[in-house]
């Protein structure tokens, strides 16, 4: 009788050779096979993988029924070779899952951000530097900060002021035009890291102090330490500045820009959700809570139409 983990080994590479990464569902499944040979359990059962579901505490409740979500799939999988396999059924956990309400990073946060980075200690200049152009990237560009990181020299072309976005999810791609501001800082960087390089050549964009590929993990350190030094407020303890928000940032800025405009917003959309890298329109509406600088824009606009109309 094969093994459970032998049984995932051959799961997850027939779907990833569908074109399915799982590169966090693996994790997550290697974490729940490593979780019933602990059990001593040779097939699935609804009342371990309920068991699995529910450990970690610092889950919110609607995510441990997405955490079932791709045990419920493998379990399928298993139970054409093993009869014993209970497929554990929908709706025994809850799945709404209430993304975390985004930072709203006004113009003036932004400008402090940025200016923090510049304002930096000798020792930390460089670094200081990487995080000014990547910020400036994630809030000018509504890059993810995964897709920023893993820019290479080869994504940037200067003269058309083009980025290529490789590592975009669901294995897509997609050109962003750049402003020619944003060219300028890009094009000085890339003068600095030649400089830090001396002759040696890393293909990422963005290095930290050691001359490596800047990581997630350093990004976000220097991010929180920036945005202390820049003194943006903590607006409760679930509202604190985090990088995913510029993302936000630079969504709201250009729906704002196009009602001052007075663009067509329904048809604007979609060339925003391209911008993002959105596979659907719909994943572009979270971007667009309500703040009360967009509802003020609104209100302008709708007083305008009234001012015509009467």
């Amino acid at each position: 009788m094969r093994t459970l983990r032998d049984l995932l080994k051959d799961y997850l590479a027939m779907r990833r050779s569908l074109g399915f990464k799982l590169h966090s569902t693996g994790d997550l499944m290697m974490s729940f096979v490593s979780f019933m040979e602990q059990r001593q359990a040779d097939y699935i059962t609804t009342l371990l993988a309920l068991e699995w579901a529910n450990q970690t505490m610092s889950l919110q409740p609607g995510r441990c029924g997405t955490r079932l979500n791709p045990v419920r799939s493998f379990a399928r999988y298993c139970s054409a070779m093993d009869p014993r396999t209970e497929v554990p059924p929908f709706g025994l956990l809850p799945s709404h899952y209430a993304r975390p309400t985004p930072y709203l990073f006004s113009a003036e946060d932004v400008s402090n951000l940025l200016r923090a980075c510049l304002q930096s200690h000798p020792n930390e200049s460089f670094v200081d530097r990487t995080m000014y152009c990547v910020l400036g990237l994630l809030s000018v560009a509504g890059l993810r900060i995964s897709e920023a990181l893993n820019l290479t020299l080869d994504d940037i072309d200067n003269d058309d002021g083009i980025l290529l976005i490789r590592s975009a999810k669901f294995g897509k791609f997609r050109f962003v035009p750049m402003h020619s501001t944003t060219v300028a800082v890009l094009t000085s960087y890339q003068r600095l890291r030649e400089s830090l390089l001396a002759g040696r050549r890393v293909p990422h964009l963005f290095l930290n102090a050691k001359a490596a590929r800047l990581t997630y993990e350093q990004a976000n350190d220097q991010f929180h330490r920036l945005s202390e030094k820049a003194g943006l407020p903590s607006r409760s303890a679930s509202r604190r500045p985090h990088l995913h928000d510029l993302r936000h940032h630079f969504a709201m800025s250009t729906l704002m820009n196009w009602y001052r405009d007075g663009q067509d917003i329904e048809q604007r959309l979609p060339v925003l959700s391209a911008f993002l890298g959105h596979v659907q329109i719909s994943n572009t509406y979270w971007y667009l809570s309500a703040c009360p600088d967009l509802l003020g824009v609104a209100k302008e606009r709708l007083e305008r139409r009234w001012e015509h109309t009467s």
